[in-house]
C-alpha cells in the first residue's frame, strides 16, 4: 500500500526544508556557566537572553569523569568564547552556577579566548533550608 502511494507521488520522499540559523551581531553577551560535579556547560546569550552559542566538556568529547575536571571546562569554555567571536561578541558578563571543579578555569579560559570579561557573578542557589539534604557517605 505505502509502495503504491510512494509511486503514485512520482516516487521520491518530501525532503524537508532546513532554514539556516542566522548570524548575529551582538557586542555585549552573557555567559552563563553550570559547573557540576560531573560536567561544565558554557552558554553564551544575548542582554535578552537569547542563546547565540553554547559548549560542554561532553560536547567536546570528554567522557566519564573527565568530563568533570578543570581542563575539560577549560576547553569548553575556549570554544564557546571563539564561537561567540565569530558573532561579534567583544564583550561578556560572567555568570557561574554550581560548586564544579570547572568554575576558575572556564572564567579564564573565556579571557584567554580574546572576549573581554566585565563582571563577573555567582548564582548559585543556596536553599534557606528547603529539601532534606542525601545521607553522608560513611567510609
Amino acid at each position: 500500500m505505502a509502495k503504491a502511494a510512494a509511486a503514485a507521488s512520482g516516487g521520491k520522499k518530501d525532503k524537508k526544508v532546513v532554514k539556516k540559523k542566522e548570524r548575529r551581531i551582538v557586542p555585549h553577551g552573557i555567559a552563563h556557566i553550570q559547573a557540576t560535579f560531573n560536567n561544565t556547560i558554557v552558554s553564551i546569550c544575548d542582554p535578552e537572553g537569547n542563546a547565540l552559542c553554547w559548549s560542554s566538556a561532553g560536547r567536546i568529547g570528554f567522557k566519564g569523569s573527565r568530563k568533570g575536571t578543570p581542563f575539560a571546562a577549560q576547553v569548553a569554555a575556549q570554544n564557546a568564547g571563539n564561537l561567540a567571536k565569530d558573532m561579534g561578541v567583544r564583550t561578556l558578563d560572567v555568570q557561574v552556577r554550581g560548586p564544579g571543579a570547572g568554575r576558575e578555569s572556564a572564567i579564564r579560559a573565556l579571557s584567554a579566548a580574546g572576549v573581554e570579561v566585565k563582571s563577573i557573578r555567582d548564582v548559585t542557589p543556596i536553599p534557606h533550608n528547603g529539601c532534606r539534604a542525601r545521607k553522608r557517605r560513611r567510609v
